[in-house]
């Protein structure tokens, strides 16, 4: 756990609290009282969304290079080989990829997990679907890694290329901007593994 979700779990038992508080308050008769802390509370929420947007808008890029494992928590994956073939209609991305588990006593698997490659310009591109590749949620034993590949069709044109992963949530989602820093994708500055 980061500080980031260190502060997101504070924040949010502090805004659950104050909701209790402030409808304690208003049950008792004490209404504008009530009224006083939720502004109090509308007017934290505003600030502690700025902050994780200020903080996403000024820290940089995180771009890790292939073989670099990009690990959340105890669940890791690396790109360990880039193949490009062109085509009449573009060009060919074939990734080998590893997910790996750091833990030592627990198995785990990353529920939703998803990948995308990603152009400098936010254009996000889906891996082909293969039901016979290893999915990326495969439960993996305590020090476990296992290998799959994903394959990528781009235009030709595309510039920079980027690998982009995630789990449990959508690309640039709610989480995103709840955890402090996390927003890089607003900015199109998401974290990457850079594959071009």
């Amino acid at each position: 756990m980061t500080i980031a979700d260190l502060l997101l779990v504070l924040a949010v038992l502090a805004a659950v609290v104050t909701l209790v508080a402030a409808g304690l308050l208003a049950w008792s008769g004490r209404g504008r009282a009530s009224l006083r802390i939720l502004r109090g509370l509308a007017v934290a929420v505003v600030g502690y969304l700025a902050l994780g947007l200020c903080v996403a808008f000024l820290r940089p890029q995180r771009v890790m290079s292939v073989g670099e494992p990009w690990c959340f928590d105890d669940w890791c994956l690396a790109v360990r080989h880039v193949s490009a073939a062109p085509t009449t209609s573009g060009i060919t991305y074939t990734v080998a990829l590893e997910l790996s588990s750091r833990a030592r006593r627990v198995s785990q698997r990353a529920r939703g997990a998803w990948v995308y490659l990603i152009n400098d310009r936010g254009v996000r591109y889906r891996p082909d679907a293969n039901p016979s590749a290893v999915p990326l949620d495969v439960l993996l034993g305590p020090g476990d890694s296992v290998a799959t590949t994903r394959t990528f069709h781009v235009p030709s044109d595309v510039g920079s290329l980027g690998l982009i992963t995630g789990h449990g949530g959508p690309y640039c989602g709610p989480m995103d901007l709840l955890v402090i820093g996390a927003s890089g994708c607003v900015f199109r500055k998401p974290p990457m593994i850079r594959i071009r």
